[in-house]
């Protein structure tokens, strides 16, 4: 099977916080239309003859109209993957925004603590992701350009830890 080369930035844009290919989008869309639309008129005819009353009839059809808004977004979901690029970096990556994020933990309000007031879980866990290191370290002097004069720069370290 050929590799897609991938879509071209103009034509990508961000939707519910992922990565869509606009063209892909509006495909999708118009499958979702067309197959729950059809579910619904479809039903509805078919239920006519079969149910007492017209109102429960409808009510069943919009019921398969939902079922096809389902069977379109397990479609589409198969014919379009999702374009978003995941790269992954170890703690070791970024010393420099490693030493800012742990002097902006060091400020809070009871400050880092020490790893021995952790529980034996919460230290296996940092040693599984390869973080115990990390608080083991005699904590860095802040640099001394801190980005506390950026707010792009302080807003990224603190997005980083949301």
């Amino acid at each position: 099977m050929e590799a897609k080369s991938p879509a071209p930035p103009w034509r990508l844009a961000e939707v519910w916080s992922d990565t869509v290919d606009l063209r892909q989008l509006a495909w999708a869309i118009g499958i979702g239309i067309t197959i729950s639309v059809a579910g619904f008129y479809a039903a509805s005819r078919w239920l006519r003859g079969m149910v007492a009353s017209p109102e429960l009839a409808h009510a069943y059809a919009m019921l398969a109209g939902l079922a096809g808004c389902v069977i379109a977004g397990v479609i589409c979901a198969r014919l379009f993957p999702p374009k978003r690029e995941v790269i992954e970096h170890t703690s070791t990556h970024d010393p420099a925004w490693r030493a800012e994020v742990l002097a902006e933990l060091a400020e809070q309000p009871g400050g880092l603590g020490t790893l021995a007031d952790l529980p034996e879980a919460v230290v296996r866990e940092l040693k599984e992701l390869d973080l115990y290191d990390l608080f083991t370290e005699p904590p860095a002097a802040a640099p001394a350009a801190a980005p506390a004069s950026s707010p792009r720069a302080q807003g990224a370290s603190k997005e980083a830890l949301a």
